[in-house]
């Protein structure tokens, strides 16, 4: 009885020397601009362009014209295939694309590797452009590969600007720095407002009385951020309206100390302080609020 492994063997079709063969004129046309960094197709009789050229029309069997004209060099990938773990003779010795690219200016589909950064970053319609080697000889290897047109950039941005604060911010911030938040009463709305305030922005009158309200409160809206953050306790965080217990405006703030998701409206949340002595005048005085572990509030109320 004989086993698979003795009925099997290994053959290898190699020419040494190069297998050597003409081009023609055709596609020797293509073989040289490429050499010269540029992509041509040829004409069909009824004004097709053919890339990669060919003597035939395919869908007569006609011969095409002598008529070549420039294309691209950038196009759109119509159709591709992932390849996770490259071989040996792969064009990327890291995972890239097959894919079927229509240059501009042609008619049919050329294939050729996309060096993407990801898989994600492949689909139908994305625009290519070709990554030249540096020395050409005449194949089709002078393309390296395509690589997607630039469509984002990411920039660093930092602004640096010095606010001076009023009179009723300051004295917000002095309650802040003390631990406690101080709101402006309004004796004809009757409104509490925080942060404090010297005008009421309901009746325009004059705020006189200074109320001080408790650092817990109820979450109405919030939004998850996914983007980074230095103040926030991790990514993604939540930042949030928080109504304080005693207010009737709320004030927006980041929420800590509960996964993101567990986060909802109406739950009750108290301020963490930074130590006393760590305290300037300044909104990093509040770390987060956290969860109180009280029943949510009906907002309603």
């Amino acid at each position: 009885m004989t086993t698979e492994s003795e009925l099997s063997a290994t053959y290898v079709l190699e020419f040494p020397g190069g297998y050597t063969r003409t081009t023609g004129p055709v596609i020797g046309r293509f073989l040289t601009e490429l050499r010269d960094a540029r992509i041509v197709g040829v004409r069909t009789a009824d004004q097709r362009t053919l890339v990669p050229p060919l003597e035939y029309d395919p869908h007569t069997g006609d011969p095409v014209t002598e008529e070549f004209v420039q294309v691209g060099p950038a196009g759109t990938v119509a159709e591709w295939v992932w390849v996770q773990a490259p071989r040996k003779n792969h064009p990327l010795d890291h995972p890239f694309a097959w894919a079927l690219i229509k240059l501009d200016g042609a008619d049919t589909t050329l294939v050729h590797a996309v060096d993407a950064d990801h898989k994600k970053a492949m689909r139908p319609g994305l625009r290519v452009r070709p990554r030249w080697r540096a020395e050409r000889i005449g194949q089709i290897t002078d393309i390296e590969c395509f690589v997607p047109e630039v469509t984002m950039i990411v920039s660093p941005v930092r602004a640096e600007y010095t606010i001076t604060p009023g009179r009723a911010l300051t004295r917000f911030l002095e309650g802040v720095r003390d631990g406690v938040f101080l709101a402006g009463h309004c004796a004809t709305c009757d409104k509490v407002y925080v942060p404090y305030r010297i005008s009421c922005p309901e009746c325009g009158s004059l705020i006189a009385a200074e109320r001080q309200v408790s650092d817990t409160g109820t979450i109405t809206t919030f939004a998850i951020n996914n983007l980074p953050d230095p103040r926030a306790p991790q990514v993604p965080f939540v930042s949030a309206y928080i109504l304080l217990d005693g207010a009737d405006t709320p004030m927006i703030a980041l929420v800590g100390d509960v996964p993101a998701h567990e986060v909802r409206q109406g739950m009750r949340v108290r301020a963490v302080w930074l130590p006393e002595s760590e305290r300037t005048l300044a909104m990093t005085n509040i770390k987060w609020f956290a969860p109180t572990g009280e029943p949510d509030a009906e907002l309603e109320n």
